[in-house]
């Protein structure tokens, strides 16, 4: 199971700013439209929208280890996984480029906050001096180790080819001081990024047996332009000879396309079943919580960890659930949740949640109740 770097996690982050009042201004409001007016999109939704992005394109090859063209290869991937991901009514799939053309890094973040994306996530390949080989999946975050910088940097000099580049962003790609963090947007969706980075890394390393680079937080500027939960794959290295003429292979990118989209649609499957839970709400929990609530009068906000969900009834001891204790079992339609811990206090929550994920459970996510109706984390931290 991938591990997500702790001493990544532990920064402050600090949040960017851009370079026009205008573009600021729009996306200022746009995240007080996400965060007072709809807490909950998924649950006003009928389609989700995943914006896939082919990185690199046209006069920008990206690398070219063992003569292998990196925009080609993502875009091979990025269809494949479109192709898949239509056939299931409920996702909407948007392409940020369907052919070999340049697209600036602002657009491609652009058109997935025009078009009010669920998800986005950008593929890319790898490259290094040496032999090194495997894939790694990353989310926005503070600047980490040297390495994962130098991936971040490769990854946005192809804004030095943007016309204009300095009048759309304010950022320095070759600058460790332009590695500023966060933006509030973005940092409102990082558990959410995480998760889906973290099925995509557990599918891709387990089914098709790839070197686990982990999940990892850094700075990509194409992930800092949109305001929904956003991931960059990279895919592997075209350096490594092997794994170049695998990632080559029409064999490779579709196996590697299959994964990325069944971690996707488990994704959104998962996302979906909260928000089923969250309209129709649980009988038992409902009844049980709001008795002990109608004689106090009291508002009272919970957290618990869900850990699990699925058709299979499991008896909710240790031993099924390494090793952890008070798991509550709850029935929504067909499926059972499994929720580790309660607890009033969201830090105490945090510490759970991280608990669980290093018990194996990578997947795991933090839920919020209001008098045992199910809200989001957003607006349980905001009552309190």
């Amino acid at each position: 199971m991938p591990k997500i770097n702790k001493n990544l996690l532990i920064e402050t982050p600090k949040y960017s700013k851009y370079n026009t009042k205008t573009k600021f201004f729009s996306l200022f409001l746009c995240g007080l439209f996400l965060i007072f007016a709809t807490p909950d999109l998924t649950a006003q939704k009928s389609s989700f929208t995943v914006v896939l992005d082919a990185g690199h394109g046209g006069g920008d090859p990206g690398n070219l280890g063992n003569g292998y063209k990196e925009r080609n290869i993502a875009l091979k991937v990025t269809l494949a996984v479109g192709r898949i991901l239509k056939k299931n009514t409920d996702i909407k799939v948007v392409y940020t480029r369907d052919k070999d053309v340049f697209v600036e890094l602002w657009k491609r973040g652009a058109i997935a906050n025009t078009v009010k994306a669920d998800l986005f996530v950008s593929f890319h390949c790898d490259s290094h001096t040496s032999n090194a080989y495997g894939l790694g999946t990353f989310v926005l975050g503070m600047r980490g180790n040297k390495q994962n910088f130098e991936i971040a940097k490769r990854e946005n000099s192809v804004i030095l080819l943007e016309k204009d580049y300095q009048q759309n962003y304010e950022y320095d790609p070759n600058s460790p001081e332009s590695i500023i963090g966060l933006s509030l947007l973005q940092e409102e969706n990082l558990e959410q990024s995480l998760q889906l980075a973290s099925l995509i890394q557990n599918n891709l390393v387990s089914k098709l047996k790839r070197k686990n680079r982990l999940v990892k937080m850094d700075n990509f500027q194409v992930l800092r332009e949109t305001i929904m939960p956003s991931v960059l794959i990279e895919l592997g290295f075209l350096t490594n000879k092997k794994e170049g003429r695998y990632l080559n292979s029409k064999t490779g990118q579709q196996a590697m396309a299959k994964n990325i989209a069944n971690s996707i649609e488990k994704y959104i499957s998962q996302l979906k079943l909260n928000t089923i839970e969250g309209q129709n709400n649980d009988n038992v929990i409902v009844k049980r919580e709001h008795k002990k609530q109608s004689k106090k009068k009291k508002l009272v906000v919970e957290y618990k960890i869900q850990i699990s969900s699925g058709k299979r009834k499991i008896a909710t001891k240790p031993y099924n659930f390494k090793g952890l204790r008070k798991i509550e079992r709850v029935k929504v339609g067909s499926y059972y949740k499994y929720y580790y811990g309660k607890t009033t206090s969201y830090n105490s929550a945090k510490s759970m949640l991280k608990k669980a994920k290093k018990k194996g459970f990578s997947s795991a996510l933090m839920a919020a109740f209001k008098n045992g109706e199910k809200i989001s984390v957003k607006e349980a931290i905001k009552i309190q």
